[in-house]
């Protein structure tokens, strides 16, 4: 193999490497946007049943459903 194939070569797999590089670069950002929604979405409900359970502690006996 010549120096000039070799060049050749080595310059195609940085290439695709820079590709794949750049690839999982966004899924990993795209990743972390998932993770920081959902962790937002773990802290609301967390709150939320927090409130509930002291607004249920805080009022006594829950009220029976409205079907009763």
């Amino acid at each position: 193999m010549t120096d000039s194939a070799r060049i050749d070569h080595l310059e195609m797999r940085l290439t695709e490497q820079d590709a794949t590089i750049d690839d999982l670069n966004r899924t990993v950002t795209e990743q972390w946007r998932v993770i920081d929604r959902l962790r937002r979405q773990v802290e609301s409900l967390t709150e939320r049943v927090e409130e509930a359970g002291t607004r249920t502690a805080a009022g006594g006996a829950e009220p029976p459903p409205p079907h009763y």
